[in-house]
């Protein structure tokens, strides 16, 4: 959105894990507590502006502390299916932004709700990625422990953008967000809505209908971009740990975009300038939400959310017709 150009009506944002529980915590409920007030703090301008607000979150650094917390005690709980962590983790994380948000709302005597609903999003049953696991979830190993959890749990381990060694776990492509003409309700009610936490909880249809949860992590922007789609946004709003898109990221050359059309970001993807455990999910999000009708996405630190949307940082990718 150019400078001077008016608030959206409606939007999706999507926000990191990171939002509510960083790499860097002990996990305390106290800490997510205080990283959920500032997230909300950070939120709370967009929350006064736009009449209907849908965030996202994502939910890797907790769905890999559950998987952990499980394979601790696997002697003496059963442990839970992946599809019924992504839920548990959907639902706390949940919790803890529509408490934060409509508390940052109440401190400004703004009467606006709050609603979380739970999501599943169908997949494909025959999706490749139940047989090329790639999403990686949880904590971070040396590759001596990551071989050791591996030989001991069974996981799938692989290293993860240079940062270190994480579980990886299928994540197949969202095929249709389940209920969403209820999250559609509720905004237009008024009312932020938290959805698609974690990129919603997988599940497969079957005959008739019916559903079955799947061991699986949905990717959380991919989510969202097709959340956006359905929804006939124009803008969808990606906030991240980072103040601008970059290319040659971390090297002596590296260049901050301000502004790229959909042409020059695919072409630059191509060429792999945004690699799959960081930024990657994220441009491909963009190019879905662009190829499928949306106009301009905009990816920012969280911290700078409303400068962002009024175009003063962040970066910017617009259709090509403008």
């Amino acid at each position: 959105m150019p400078k001077g150009d008016t608030i959206p009506t409606k939007l999706v944002i999507a926000i990191g894990g990171n939002a509510t529980h960083p790499e860097d915590i002990k996990g305390t409920s106290k800490e997510q507590e205080e990283i959920a007030a500032k997230t909300a703090d950070a939120l709370l301008p967009l929350a006064q502006s736009v009449e209907q607000l849908i965030i996202t979150h994502g939910n890797g650094p907790v769905v890999g502390k559950i998987l952990m917390r499980q394979a601790l005690t696997r002697d003496r709980i059963a442990p839970m299916p992946l599809d019924i962590c992504v839920a548990h983790s959907q639902g706390g994380i949940a919790y803890l932004l529509v408490q934060a948000m409509e508390n940052a709302l109440r401190e400004v005597d703004d009467p606006r709700h709050v609603a979380c609903l739970l999501t599943q999003v169908e997949v494909d049953e025959n999706d490749p990625a139940f047989q090329n696991p790639t999403k990686p979830v949880g904590p971070f190993f040396s590759e001596e422990d990551a071989k050791s959890v591996q030989d001991e749990l069974g996981w799938q381990m692989a290293e993860d953008s240079g940062r270190g060694w994480r579980h990886i776990v299928p994540s197949p492509i969202p095929k249709h967000v389940c209920d969403i003409s209820l999250v559609e309700v509720l905004a237009q009610r008024g009312s932020v809505v938290i959805a698609g936490g974690g990129g919603g909880i997988p599940v497969i249809r079957g005959e008739k209908g019916v559903r079955h949860g799947v061991s699986a992590v949905v990717d959380k922007d991919l989510t969202s971009a097709l959340m956006a789609n359905i929804l006939g946004m124009d803008t969808f709003m990606i906030l991240t740990a980072t103040p601008k898109v970059a290319i040659n990221f971390g090297k002596p050359d590296q260049k901050f975009l301000d502004q790229v059309t959909l042409s020059d970001i695919k072409e630059l993807n191509v060429e792999g300038h945004f690699p799959p455990g960081s930024m990657g999910p994220k441009i491909d999000a963009a190019i879905r939400f662009l190829e499928n009708g949306g106009k301009q996405v905009i990816i920012a630190d969280l911290s700078e959310a409303m400068s962002a949307l009024h175009g003063d940082t962040g970066t910017r990718i617009v259709s090509d017709d403008g």
